[in-house]
């Protein structure tokens, strides 16, 4: 499933993708996911994590970077497919693959960084608000192929956004006040209950 972790900018989204990564230390609870066996402990192997600010070793080519993290991720992706195979699921067009990414857009930095966190393909997907700053193609791009792959995996997507959140996402959790409240979609079509989604958020940047 997609679950949307919405809440406003400053709200503490970030955070706690954060402390489910493991970038920070958390002053308490636990995570687990929900296996057949029963729940387990999630692991660093576990998490792909998508920042809002694109992070890719600009020095390398996309076919560089590529490969190198196929090289040393063997262990866990014994049969990669063709190189050209991974660009041409990402919509990364031939003339982009072998640019310095140094050279790219947000939004191509940004599919790059999504591409190696599918090759990956953890358990748990954590997406910091990953189409801010993109146009409306790549966007619509991203929220398809994001539906294509949420089978077999959590995917947790942040956004401050409630109608991107109702668009993409199976469930919504609202984080206000440090606090995480699960949202019924089905209540959404309540215009009074979606005033005290929208206040709330208000609220927030108030507080």
């Amino acid at each position: 499933k997609i679950y949307g972790l919405l809440g406003r900018n400053g709200a503490g989204k970030t955070t706690l993708f954060n402390c489910l990564n493991r970038d920070i230390t958390c002053d308490g609870g636990s995570f687990y996911l929900e296996t057949e066996e029963g729940p387990r402990e999630v692991a660093a192997e576990d998490i792909g994590y998508v920042l809002s600010t694109p992070t890719v070793p600009e020095f390398l080519t996309a076919r560089e970077f590529l490969k190198f993290f196929l090289d040393i991720n063997r262990k866990s992706i014994p049969n990669p497919k063709p190189l050209d195979e991974y660009f041409e699921s990402m919509s990364i067009d031939p003339e982009d693959r072998d640019k310095l990414m140094k050279d790219y857009s947000h939004g191509m930095k940004n599919k790059m960084q999504m591409l190696i966190n599918i090759v990956a393909q953890p358990n748990l997907f954590l997406l910091d608000e990953p189409l801010t700053s993109l146009d409306v193609v790549v966007a619509e791009e991203m929220k398809e192929r994001l539906r294509s792959l949420k089978e077999g995996r959590v995917t947790i997507f942040s956004t401050h956004l409630l109608d991107l959140a109702v668009d993409l996402c199976d469930e919504i959790v609202l984080l206000s006040h440090g606090t995480l409240e699960r949202v019924d979609k089905a209540t959404l079509d309540d215009e009074a209950f979606k005033e005290k989604i929208l206040s709330a958020l208000r609220e927030e940047n108030h507080a």
